[in-house]
């Protein structure tokens, strides 16, 4: 077997490195989403409607003009009206969920307790196991087949702590089947060539989507003042501000208008665009994006600049 090279090896060092990291972190994870994946399944109701099927659902009122042997005769004679028994339409699909787990991701500010990585995974497990007890099937692109494993929290966690593969900062290139649905999370600071090609791949497959940025607040309000060097993760280098508050207010508006363009994307093809940001709640989110997956589907319409990922620290 060929011997690796010197940065060949300290790739799968570092690829390590971080598996480890995040495998520490993943039963804080795991807690905290069946936290909150409690609070959505008392504040939801399923997606059952009627439909053919073979599971028993409800009666309903007899409406007139309807065929006569619609009528259950036998629950219409408890009672003065005729009554139609109806069945749960098997509405069952699968849903894929992809959070960004590039470097940019692990990067939480003095105004947040959690790092853009956790949030993403958080709200992945949460949302994956409501998804499930509704009857959904739930996968991951290229590192989980989809199920319904009733462990669904569980299986994924194994499943991006043993993944050994690259960790690019857009999603893979799959084919997700039509009438499917795609929530990707990401802080999405990648030019938007880069998100225009890959979001176009993913919606000629006739599939749903949805995409949450997600964000430190410090990306967005650059709450920096003085000599600050920031450093980009992602091997781009580093560059130092002399007044750091001088770049405010330019900073802010390349962020405004990467973010126009994001969502100028996703409308295109008919994707929810949402932002969420690390000081708040996974909560709200998590009920917008069940009730969009719930919704009727959208219909699809068959130069941009790179935001860094800023850490401070003085120099």
């Amino acid at each position: 077997m060929a011997e690796l090279t010197r940065s060949e090896t300290e790739a799968v060092q570092a690829a390590v490195g971080i598996s480890r990291k995040l495998a520490a972190r993943v039963p804080r994870l795991i807690l905290e989403a069946r936290r909150v994946a409690s609070t959505l399944i008392h504040g939801l109701h399923g997606r059952r409607r009627a439909g053919p099927g073979e599971n028993f659902w409800q009666y309903r009122r007899f409406t007139s003009g309807e065929p006569a042997q619609n009528v259950d005769w036998r629950r219409s004679a408890r009672d003065d009206h005729l009554y139609v028994r109806e069945r749960e339409w098997e509405a069952s699909h699968t849903i894929w969920l992809w959070a960004d787990r590039s470097p940019s991701m692990d990067f939480n500010s003095h105004l947040t307790e959690w790092s853009k990585l956790d949030r993403a995974l958080v709200v992945s497990f949460a949302l994956a196991e409501v998804l499930v007890q509704g009857g959904e099937r739930v996968g991951i692109p290229e590192i989980l087949r989809p199920t319904a494993n009733r462990n669904i929290i569980e299986k994924m966690a194994q499943a991006i702590v043993h993944d050994a593969g690259n960790r690019p900062s857009v999603p893979p290139n799959f084919s997700p089947a039509a009438f499917s649905e795609v929530l990707l999370l990401s802080d999405f600071w990648s030019p938007i060539s880069e998100f225009r090609h890959i979001l176009g791949q993913l919606a000629a497959s006739g599939a749903r989507g949805h995409v949450v940025q997600v964000v430190d607040p410090a990306e967005e309000s650059f709450p920096y003042a003085g000599r600050i060097e920031f450093i980009e993760s992602e091997g781009l280098g580093s560059v130092t501000a002399g007044r750091a508050e001088a770049w405010r207010k330019d900073y802010q508006k390349l962020v405004a208008d990467h973010r126009a363009a994001l969502r100028a994307e996703c409308e295109q093809f008919g994707w929810s665009f949402t932002v969420h940001h690390t000081d708040r709640g996974p909560t709200e989110l998590l009920f917008a994006i069940h009730a969009r997956m719930g919704a009727s589907a959208h219909a699809p319409t068959i130069s941009a600049r790179h935001v860094p990922m800023l850490s401070g620290g003085g120099a």
